[in-house]
């Protein structure tokens, strides 16, 4: 069969992947079970089952829960709610289905996100006495923000109203009123009862004044963009050297269609080039689509390496830069910080990246802008992202898979957010460094030292400051070049606008650390003295200079020994409550995992202590 003929080959069924969702008991598990049910899709055993535990849980009387043919998990049985995003496949005489069940509850939109970002069509479930709800807003906005197009707003549970046409069409009214404000292009009402079957398979004389089609009906005549449509791309993820004669460059496309033969393209080098063979797990084929692993052979030998993207001649808006904007969907109970370091996974490549700015958060109820510092759970928020290197992105709204990425915790791993990007910062690509004829190098030279940066970090009252003063004073005597940066006294200026929440803290370490970065390449042995609470920004002003010129010290010294000696009265305060966010008490200091220096000051004196870091520098010739 050519590409052609499996295009429009009428025989093959549609499949279409579908996500429900809506607020807790709209009966989304209930409409899933129906559609299983009424279309013959559950074994006889699975069903006898459900039988069984309907009796357990107590379902007042129905002779079986549809819902419990969906709702999995134990703890989803016992508490009535779907918890875990649960994928159902059946079919129809037309067409073949993939549906997410997604939970309701607010506290688990990330994994509604998650099944709304592979699916094409919404089906947005409203329980008909209650109408439209918070949840029903906020899943409203992320299929918009996903980019689901097609949308089926299912009014449920028509059976508690008495079937009533006033209250059905009240809720169109409210529903499009909220969603004028997207981008859908289908848009469909129909009333339901996924608990009785009415208007899911079989039409019933409950809703006599509905003439529309039935939920089945809609989701077999829908129709979507084909693949052929799009233009062809797919990200390199591994390059293929099975053996001495073979080099293949193998990835999942992420759009189109492409054939042997065809004339492609690589960015960012945007040299040309034939494919010669397209292999895939079930051998040698003559064309892929979209969503195939393949690997590419080319007609001749260019420099292709994993994170360049292989695409087709035709005019396309990929870009090659280290910043973009975009929506970030929040999904971990720790704050978003902006200007903290995360770990950003594109779909071919992961680079460590910031959220330089918080443009502002959506007020899901309102869909209101509103400004903020950081994003909680599953808050939304538009923001500017800066990444330590270039990558290769579309916008989300013309490739999904090029225009999404998750952000990874780059200690633990733990993934924090979801992001589809809306566009390039273009001054990314505007601004180059200037190369100086004086450099650090000859600075260093004509200093007659090697510039480092001796880091400080501790507990308030743990003597960091007094021990770094000793230490300036004796660099001085020896002649050597430094400048000591205290916490305290950068507050005074630079720094003077931020206060103690964890964000300000973040930006008060972020600008000291560029700060220090200057100094070092002036030549300087730069000595900072901060608490610097948070081992992810220590590590970010590590990552700044090279790594032999950053020397962690952390001043060891226990929270109790801290607090008696309390020489500004701030323990007390922070004690009495009149001081807030204060670290080692209601603000968590995070100790260095291996500091280059631990200085233990309850049992020594700061002039010990500091011949203890004069000689280590002695000893790695820093001086």
């Amino acid at each position: 069969m050519d590409l052609e003929a499996f295009f429009k080959n009428q025989n093959e069924k549609k499949q279409l992947k579908i996500l429900t969702c809506g607020s807790v008991d709209d009966g989304k598990s209930t409409l899933l079970g129906r559609l299983m049910y009424d279309s013959k899709n559950i074994y006889s055993d699975q069903l006898s089952q459900t039988q069984t535990e309907s009796k357990k849980y107590g379902t007042q009387g129905k002779e079986v829960d549809l819902a419990l043919l969906i709702d999995g998990l134990q703890a989803e049985r016992e508490q009535g709610i779907t918890i875990d995003v649960a994928y159902r496949y059946f079919e129809t005489e037309k067409c073949k289905f993939i549906v997410a069940d997604t939970p309701g509850h607010e506290e688990y939109t990330r994994n509604m996100a998650t099944g709304a970002s592979n699916s094409d069509i919404g089906i947005i479930l409203v329980d008909a006495s209650k109408g439209i709800l918070d949840q029903t807003k906020r899943h409203t906005f992320i299929l918009s923000l996903l980019g689901i197009e097609n949308i089926i707003v299912a009014i449920n549970k028509m059976d508690l109203i008495d079937y009533d046409e006033i209250t059905y069409k009240e809720i169109i009214r409210f529903f499009k009123l909220i969603s004028s404000q997207f981008n859908f292009k289908t848009e469909k009402f129909i009333p339901i009862s996924a608990l009785r079957g009415d208007n899911v398979f079989i039409r019933k004389k409950n809703i006599h004044w509905y003439k529309g089609k039935t939920l089945i009906e809609e989701l077999e005549q829908i129709n979507l963009v084909d693949a052929e449509e799009d233009d062809f791309s797919m990200p390199v993820q591994w390059v293929n050297r099975l053996s001495s004669n073979f080099r293949g460059f193998s990835g999942t496309i992420s759009s189109g269609k492409v054939k042997i033969n065809d004339e492609v393209q690589v960015l960012p080098s945007k040299q040309k080039n034939r494919i010669k063979k397209i292999l895939t797990p079930s051998g040698e084929k003559d064309f892929a689509i979209k969503d195939q692993a393949v690997t590419f052979t080319f007609d001749k030998e260019i420099d292709i390496s994993r994170g360049n993207l292989i695409c087709s001649n035709e005019k396309h808006n990929y870009f090659s830069s280290d910043q973009f904007a975009s929506h970030i969907i929040w999904m971990n109970k720790e704050e978003m910080l902006p200007e903290r370091n995360y770990i950003f996974r594109f779909i071919n490549s992961q680079i460590l990246g910031k959220i330089t700015d918080l443009v502002h958060k959506v007020n899901i109820n309102t869909f209101d802008k509103i400004a903020s510092k950081s994003l909680s759970l599953n808050e939304i928020g538009y923001c500017k992202v800066a990444l330590n290197k270039n990558t290769i992105f579309n916008s989300y709204k013309n490739n999904k898979k090029l225009g999404s990425f998750v952000i990874i915790d780059q200690f633990n791993n733990q993934t924090l957010a979801a992001g589809v990007i809306d566009h390039e910062l273009r001054r990314a690509s505007n601004i180059s460094w200037q190369n100086m004829s004086i450099n650090k190098n000859l600075r260093s030279s004509s200093n007659g030292q090697q510039p480092c940066i001796l880091w400080f970090t501790g507990l308030s009252g743990s003597g960091k400051s007094t021990i770094a003063n000793i230490i300036e004073q004796k660099l001085h005597q020896l002649g050597k070049h430094t400048y000591l940066l205290d916490g305290d006294n950068v507050r005074h200026g630079l720094n003077k606008d931020l206060g103690f929440t964890d964000t300000d803290r973040v930006e008060n370490i972020r600008r000291i650390a560029e700060v220090s970065k200057l100094m070092v390449d002036a030549g300087l042995i730069t000595i900072v003295s901060f608490i610097s609470p948070f081992k992810s920004e220590r590590k970010m002003a590590r990552a700044l200079v090279e790594e032999h010129e950053f020397i962690e010290i952390f001043v060891d010294t226990s929270i109790n020994e801290c607090e008696k000696r309390d020489p500004k009265g701030l323990y007390k305060k922070a004690r009495a409550g009149q001081l807030k966010n204060f670290t080692g008490i209601d603000s968590n200091y995070e100790k260095p995992h291996s500091p280059e220096i631990i200085l233990k000051t309850e049992n020594n004196n700061a002039e010990d202590l500091a011949e203890q870091v004069l000689q280590y520098l002695k000893n790695n010739n820093k001086i």
